[in-house]
């Protein structure tokens, strides 16, 4: 066993044991979602529009609440753009939990491509043969080896001793980690992070949400928590919650249904549907069960037939709630369907630069929602 020295990281910054007998591995998104070249966001609004134009003013404070993330072209600019006061990138570690996964490893091409640098260890599932792998991103050119470790007991006490010598070398407030595992590990990764001190955005989904606030919240723990990544995802969010305050049973008598599409190895019911369908019974009162009455797809058949292309079977999101009134006449539509997933993960690295500025700042125990990002300017 000896310390873990990948490439762009001196042997200060890990001190912790690894293991020498690893397999390199070129992680190269060649294949199937890999493949997606295009991303569309579409956000068809019919008459609700109108209403959606006059509440433009978000929100005043978005701590999270619980109404509450698992997508590839690179961004445009925007006016909306980090602080002066933001952290310097380079100073900071980012530990991307879950990768090989698609998202995860998403993620931290995103990180990457914004200049964040990857910790040289992250966690992977229990069942993952520990491995090396290299994150390489398209766009900037920029690589990283990381050294995968599964979230085993031997594992966490493996992580725990990287952690030691890479906040050693950067600083204890530069090591942050973004997680993006599984539904079932959502509450023990959480509780990991908050024992451990180290802040960390949650895009993982499912789980017993009121269980993971309340843990994080008695623990002190610092993090971003919200079922979506997506800058224009999370501004149609605010603005529905802010017209279904200012305007709540607007649409009284009005039928509700929805429909959502993703990739087959998406394990939950998508956690914006349920955000966007908590503001939507709150302006029709309708008695929607999110158990229930959610229509899902995940079979390429009806997945196709909803509209997504061949090429995003494996990678995509595609909503659509409509609102429909007791005799018929009246119908209102939104949708917003996402293919690929690069508009979550680069999502994901403003909101891990916006908690690295938090903590930076001296802020400890506090839980923030990607509204709160969105108003911080912080969504590049």
């Amino acid at each position: 066993r000896a310390q873990l020295q990948p490439q762009g990281t001196t042997s200060e910054e890990v001190k912790g044991n690894t293991n020498t007998n690893h397999h390199h591995h070129n992680h190269n998104r060649k294949h199937n979602e890999a493949n997606i070249q295009t991303e569309t966001i579409m956000m068809t609004m019919k008459s609700i529009l109108l209403l959606l134009g006059a509440a433009t003013t978000l929100p005043q404070s978005h701590g999270f609440a619980l109404t509450q993330q698992c997508h590839r072209n690179p961004t445009s600019s925007s006016s909306l753009q980090m602080t002066s006061e933001s952290a310097d990138p380079s100073s900071l570690r980012i530990m991307v939990n879950g990768m090989p996964g698609p998202m995860a490893t998403a993620a931290a091409e995103a990180c990457l491509r914004k200049g964040l640098s990857l910790s040289p260890v992250a966690m992977t599932g229990p069942n993952v043969e520990p491995s090396t792998i290299t994150v390489s991103d398209e766009v900037s050119g920029s690589s990283a080896s990381v050294r995968l470790i599964p979230a085993t007991d031997e594992g966490y006490e493996e992580i725990v001793s990287s952690l030691a010598g890479l906040r050693e070398a950067v600083g204890d407030t530069n090591v942050l980690a973004i997680d993006y595992t599984h539904p079932s590990a959502v509450i023990a990764n959480a509780v990991f992070y908050a024992e451990n001190n180290l802040p960390f955005v949650m895009g993982t989904t499912g789980g017993d949400r009121d269980q993971l606030m309340e843990d994080m919240v008695s623990r002190k723990a610092s993090a971003v928590i919200a079922p979506n990544m997506g800058k224009q995802i999370v501004a149609m969010q605010a603005g529905l919650e802010d017209l279904a305050t200012k305007f709540p049973s607007a649409f009284a008598g009005y039928k509700l249904e929805v429909t959502e599409s993703h990739q087959k190895t998406k394990a939950d019911t998508s956690g914006t549907a349920k955000a966007v369908i908590g503001s939507l019974k709150q302006l029709s009162d309708d008695d929607f069960d999110l158990e229930e009455d959610i229509k899902m797809l995940r079979d390429d058949d009806s997945t196709l037939a909803f509209g997504v292309s061949e090429e995003a079977l494996n990678g995509h999101a595609f909503h659509t709630y409509t609102l429909t009134s007791a005799d018929g006449s009246v119908q209102f539509e939104l949708k917003h369907n996402v293919e690929g997933r690069t508009v979550y993960a680069e999502g994901t690295a403003d909101a891990v630069k916006f908690l690295a500025t938090k903590v930076g700042s001296g802020m400890e125990g506090k839980v923030f929602s990607m509204i709160d990002v969105l108003q911080a300017g912080a969504l590049e």
